[in-house]
């Protein structure tokens, strides 16, 4: 536990990438396999299940440090981080010996589910005496449920490979899907042969940057796959050994909530991988990535649903054929496998090519691009018809054009506060705008500001709060933020009648009084655009 609370705090403390890669691998080059799995583990995203309720911590919290109830709210509003705060209020531990990081976890944590309160009690208590610093604080995000750090599961990728010494795209393979943090799994994980396929293994996947600039930089036309960039589940479609796997980017075993799929892919060939898009669709046209949450949302899928919500799968590529890994071969040569491979699939309009936008010259793609809200698309992917299927984000092969957003201008109405380094600030913002004369909400933004303004935002709504709901403040409705967004759906569940995709800030409208914000019916213009 010591030295991850250690490598927590160097990967705390720095925003430079290379400093947090080289933290990694020399932990991972010196840790203990069955450590070093649950590290890989807790630093790619996963989180334990919180066992304990926070009103037990807290008042756990509260007798060991002698803190009163008041006194406590005040610390944990100041810091703004519950496992902070109680690290920060604990008595000083007493000398323990340094158990590892595998033995805190199966037997101090994992432990606790299903015991009684007063079971939980005594260990959380026995815990906090034996930790000390920042072990106490990694602890407590342990058993909090909130334990996160700024790695991604790319860096943790760098890092294995460079305490290890295998290539990049061995270790990203390796850790997408199912595992289990043992010490043999990391000792596989690490481990320089790589003839370990797994039946159900899926490959990382190939991302884009975004196109800042116009498509006119990137060359020739005709050395470029254009196609529409779809707004659904990116996934992999696995079928070997007569299984089907269907994989989403976020590495969530996603196949019983599309049976239909399933079904068709019985009828590829052995040895198939391909990455694509489950989109909902119907009559030849995507339908509303909303209509897709209705069926993300439900444990059983009934007739109704699956009649109403059916589902495709837009591919992209071809990764796997006679269960060979063609990645490495050029993007025109797999597009055309691809498509002789699902037109002898007799699926019929289950599995769809990904529609190439025709353009023979730029001013061509730049009409299709005008075209993408009208088919129902977010924009254009750029490709290069000579790249190879490569690993997570690279620059050159991939570029993603969007559309522009949706804008709107809308009021301040609640604030609460971030996390980690942002746990002492208010940084997660409510808007509304206005419905009849007065404010409505209709979306959450956590994103977009710099940290002057963040801190001047902070420092407003600390003078301008009206109420308080626990973390949450209500402000004067004063400020006014011009918002960008993806998509806007009508949604009886909310209270303004509308949903919005992937709302972030764009500007603050200092120029701008709350009464010229925007209305519903700004908003509800937009629903046919």
């Amino acid at each position: 536990m010591r030295e991850f609370a250690r490598l927590f705090t160097e990967l705390d403390e720095t925003t430079k990438t290379g400093e947090k890669v080289e933290a990694m691998a020399r932990y991972f080059a010196a840790a203990d396999p069955a450590d070093a799995a649950w590290a890989v583990h807790f630093l790619s995203g996963n989180r334990p299940k919180r066992l304990i309720a926070v009103r037990r911590l807290a008042a756990w919290a509260m007798e060991a440090s002698g803190v009163p109830p008041w006194l406590f709210e005040e610390s944990y509003h100041a810091v703004g981080d519950l496992a902070e705060a109680i690290s920060l209020l604990l008595p000083p531990s007493e000398p323990a010996p340094s158990l590892p990081l595998h033995r805190w976890v199966q037997e101090r944590l994992l432990a606790l589910a299903g015991e009684d309160e007063e079971t939980q009690r005594r260990e959380i208590l026995r815990s906090w005496r034996e930790l000390d610093g920042n072990e106490r604080f990694v602890w407590n995000k342990l058993i909090t449920g909130g334990f996160r750090v700024g790695v991604s599961q790319s860096l943790v990728v760098r890092a294995l490979s460079r305490a290890s010494g295998v290539d990049e795209a061995t270790v990203a393979h390796r850790l997408m899907g199912a595992w289990e943090p043992r010490p043999e799994v990391f000792q596989r994980l690490v481990s320089p042969d790589s003839r370990d396929a797994d039946v159900s293994r899926p490959y990382p996947f190939f991302l884009a940057y975004a196109l800042d600039e116009g498509p006119e930089t990137l060359g020739e036309p005709a050395e470029w796959q254009a196609e529409w960039k779809w707004d659904g589940i990116r996934a992999q479609l696995i079928r070997r050994a007569g299984q089907t796997f269907l994989w989403s980017r976020g590495e969530e075993l996603v196949t019983e909530r599309f049976p239909e799929l399933a079904q068709a892919a019985a009828l590829l060939p052995d040895g198939t991988v391909i990455d694509g898009e489950v989109m909902p669709w119907m009559d030849g046209r995507p339908l509303p990535f909303a209509q897709l949450q209705r069926r993300i949302g439900r444990k059983k899928l009934g007739p109704k649903i699956l009649a109403e919500v059916p589902v495709v799968l837009v591919a992209y590529d071809l990764l796997e054929m006679g269960g060979e890994d063609v990645r490495p071969l050029p993007l025109a040569e797999r597009r055309a496998r691809l498509e002789a491979l699902l037109a002898a699939t007799p699926a019929p309009g289950r599995f769809i090519a990904s529609p190439i936008a025709q353009a023979q010259e730029w001013e061509h793609v730049r009409q299709a691009h005008g075209r993408a809200r009208e088919m129902g698309a977010e924009g254009l992917m750029l490709k290069r018809l000579d790249a190879p299927y490569g690993v997570g984000r690279r620059r050159g092969a991939w570029w993603k054009w969007k559309v522009a957003p949706y804008t709107a201008d809308a009021v301040l109405v609640y604030a609460q506060a971030g996390h980690g380094r942002r746990a002492s600030l208010y940084t997660d913002y409510t808007f509304a705008v206005w419905a009849g004369g007065e404010l409505v909400p209709f979306a959450k933004a956590y994103s977009g500001l710099t940290d002057a303004e963040i801190r001047k935002v902070d420092a407003w709504i600390r003078r301008n709060t009206l109420e308080k709901f626990g973390p949450v403040r209500s402000v004067k409705p004063e400020l006014v933020f011009e918002l960008a967004f993806e998509g806007i759906q009508p949604s009886p569940r909310h209270r303004s009648g509308i949903a919005v995709r992937f709302p972030r800030i764009l500007r603050w409208r200092t120029d701008k009084p709350a009464a010229e914000a925007d209305s519903i019916d700004t908003l509800r213009a937009l629903l046919g655009g």
